[in-house]
């Protein structure tokens, strides 16, 4: 049986691999949206609660940096500042319908740079990935239940 230490350097070599697909399709779009400015849009898209506060938690920044960023991604018409209807206080922060479509394109383009690594893999390969995969997932599922020895993931 390989070391846990073996598997985890090559579990993140293969993230590193990952990455470097998930960055050259960020760069085939265009224009290329910065990778600070696509996380807020990926925050803001998955919960339509955001305000600016909530933002820079997630971000863990100030709120003047998550404010800035804000500031650039609305000046390109991909976030809108509204009020929250629960509290006229508050700001809600919501992507625009160019924003839903560049995350779109980038998720098909991600999709599809992605396939054509999976390509060069065997059919017997690409079970076994989807497999180690899967239960990657589920181990990470139940860390962040807290059933597990203290990990804890984002």
């Amino acid at each position: 049986m390989e070391r846990l230490t073996d598997v985890a350097a090559a579990v993140e070599s293969t993230v590193e691999s990952l990455l470097g697909v998930f960055e050259s399709a960020r760069l085939a779009q265009s224009p290329a949206v910065p990778p600070a400015q696509l996380r807020v849009l990926t925050i803001i898209s998955r919960n339509e609660r955001t305000n600016m506060n909530r933002l820079a938690e997630a971000l863990d920044v100030v709120p003047s940096s998550a404010s800035r960023l804000c500031d650039r991604l609305e000046a390109t018409g991909l976030l809108r500042r509204v009020p929250d209807p629960r509290d006229r206080r508050e700001v809600r922060l919501v992507p625009t319908p160019a924003a839903h479509r560049l995350l779109d394109e980038l998720r098909e383009r991600r999709r599809m740079a992605i396939g054509e690594v999976l390509e060069r893999m065997s059919p017997a390969r690409r079970s076994e990935l989807v497999r180690a995969l899967a239960a990657f997932e589920d181990a990470t599922t139940t860390a962040a239940n807290g059933d597990s020895d203290g990990l804890r993931l984002a």
